[in-house]
């Protein structure tokens, strides 16, 4: 299986200059060999994940070079779910793409998407830190190109800070990946772990101005307080779709958080100890609040939207900041929810605003809107389950962000914190589904609707799949925790993935 692991990286690696050189005047050439590559993306991660699931970690070096002077790619049950999960968000957001047309209003859509996919992929399966950077930066330019497709200035200018936001958490990475090979060496992940576990106390300054710095470039990729000014114009202007898609880049500062602070500096670490777990909790509880505030004082549906992808990456980092088994299980079921939930959102507002003519994504009523009642059902439930209400996904998993910070010296802070912001949530999103949906009948007795053109129903359906995504995680959370249970043992066990890696001592 090992040979398999650069797959999710190499298939879209090569369509996306084959659509470019040889498809980019064929739009329906392109979208046929689009999809064809992420079901294929799709199966090889379902396929890697069962593989990850009953196996050993692996390892597949490129060029035949051992670890660490070589590249190297490595799956375990995190990495496979992260691929799972990138391949199940991708293809429905895909099909809702080609349904509404937003793959036809610009240059190369299709392209991007694939070397967007090819970018998470390869994040998820480095085991090398500078690769790391190497994928965030094919991330950051493939995500350029799909943020400003269509065109507009307020898009263009959000696209610029975007850009300008991100360089500047590139130019961080750089300076902390220079720093910690400066004292240990190497860059291979497996290696640190090693080499950071045995540095003589006189190194243990430097080391740690490297780990604060990744924990910065992480914390903006994340979206986390102070670091998330970003968010909210990139995902309210991006087109619907690409907002949806880009629910699953944040979880890759979660993540890159989960896999750097706990196999190269876990709190038992002498040179770091508990300096990040104390770093990032108040900044999670200050991600989440500042998050649902923005959902009350939102004016935009899209803006709403962004705001509650903000507070549910700062219950995330809640669960992320514990270092312990349970909170890691509780921040991997919390991943998979929340980018759910927010990819969801995301297409529903796409939809909202498709038909609401002059009004777009403001929060003030409107005549009704076409197939105002499928879409009001659809943004219920999405809004139940981002609120974390019962009985969808989102109960569950603040459930187990709660169970697992039981004990901690802040336990009520961050249980009050919770609660009032779901409390909040709730009103803040019931707030707009009325403005939107019930309002909307009583300004147009007459029943006047406006009509897309042309209407079809591939997107309704993408956005359905992805609603009963939502429901499945409900219904089989208690063995999908199980499984996520033993996901965060692999994960705190340091010597099998050094192991794996560089073999045996």
């Amino acid at each position: 299986m090992s040979e398999w692991i650069i797959a999710p990286v190499l298939i879209p690696a090569v369509l996306a200059p084959l659509m470019v050189l040889l498809m980019r005047f064929d739009m329906q050439l392109q979208r046929i060999f689009s999809v064809a590559g992420t079901v294929a993306l799709a199966a090889l991660a379902l396929w890697l994940l069962i593989g990850a699931s009953n196996g050993p970690i692996l390892d597949y070096r490129l060029g035949n070079w051992p670890a660490p002077f070589g590249i190297v790619l490595v799956l375990d049950r995190l990495s496979a779910m992260m691929l799972a999960l990138t391949a199940g968000l991708a293809l429905p957001v895909l099909l809702y793409a080609i349904g509404s047309g937003w793959d036809t209003r610009g240059r190369h859509f299709h392209a991007l998407f694939q070397f967007q996919l090819m970018g998470i992929n390869g994040a998820f399966l480095t085991g090398d830190a500078f690769n790391l950077f190497v994928f965030f930066e094919v991330l950051l330019i493939a995500s350029y190109g799909l943020m400003i497709h269509g065109g507009g200035a307020e898009r263009m200018k959000a696209g610029v800070q975007y850009v300008v936001f991100n360089l500047a958490g590139s130019t961080l990475f750089l300076f902390a990946l220079g720093t910690i090979y400066a004292v240990t060496g190497t860059l291979n992940m497996a290696d640190l772990a090693n080499k950071v576990a045995a540095l003589p106390p006189g190194d243990t300054g430097l080391i740690r101005v490297g780990a604060i710095l990744l924990l910065l470039v992480f914390a903006v990729k994340g979206a986390l307080v102070p670091l998330q000014f970003w968010l909210p114009n990139t995902y309210s202007h991006a087109p619907g779709p690409v907002a949806a898609l880009f629910a699953v880049m944040t979880k890759i500062g979660a993540y890159a958080i989960l896999r750097v602070f706990t196999l190269i500096f876990p709190p038992e670490t002498p040179a770091t100890g508990t300096l990040f777990a104390d770093l990032l909790l108040p900044a999670a509880l200050l991600t989440l609040a500042l998050g649902i505030i923005g959902i009350m004082g939102a004016r935009q549906l899209a803006r709403l939207v962004s705001f509650a992808a903000i507070g549910s990456m700062g219950t995330l980092f809640i669960a992320v900041a514990q270092f312990s088994p349970e909170g890691n299980t509780a921040a991997l079921y919390y991943a998979v929810h929340s980018t759910l939930a927010a990819a969801v959102l995301f297409l529903i507002a796409d939809l909202t605003i498709a038909r609401r003519g002059e009004a777009g994504g403001a929060l003030r009523p409107a005549p009704r809107i076409a197939d105002a009642g499928l879409i009001a059902a659809f943004y219920f439930a999405a809004a139940i389950a981002m609120a974390g209400m019962p009985p969808l996904s989102g109960f569950v998993g603040k459930l187990l962000v709660m169970q697992a910070t039981w004990g901690h010296p802040g336990q009520w802070l961050i249980w009050a914190t919770i609660l009032v912001t779901s409390l909040i949530a709730i009103l803040g999103l019931a707030r707009a589904g009325s403005t939107l949906f019930w309002k909307a009948n009583a300004i147009a007795p007459g029943g006047r609707i406006s009509e897309p053109e042309p209407r079809a129903a591939l997107p309704f359906v993408a956005t359905g799949l992805l609603l009963a995504a939502l429901v499945a995680l409900t219904i089989f959370a208690g063995p999908v925790t199980g499984w996520m249970q033993g996901t965060s043992a692999q994960l705190l066990d340091r010597a099998a993935y050094v192991t794996a890696v560089l073999g045996p001592k």
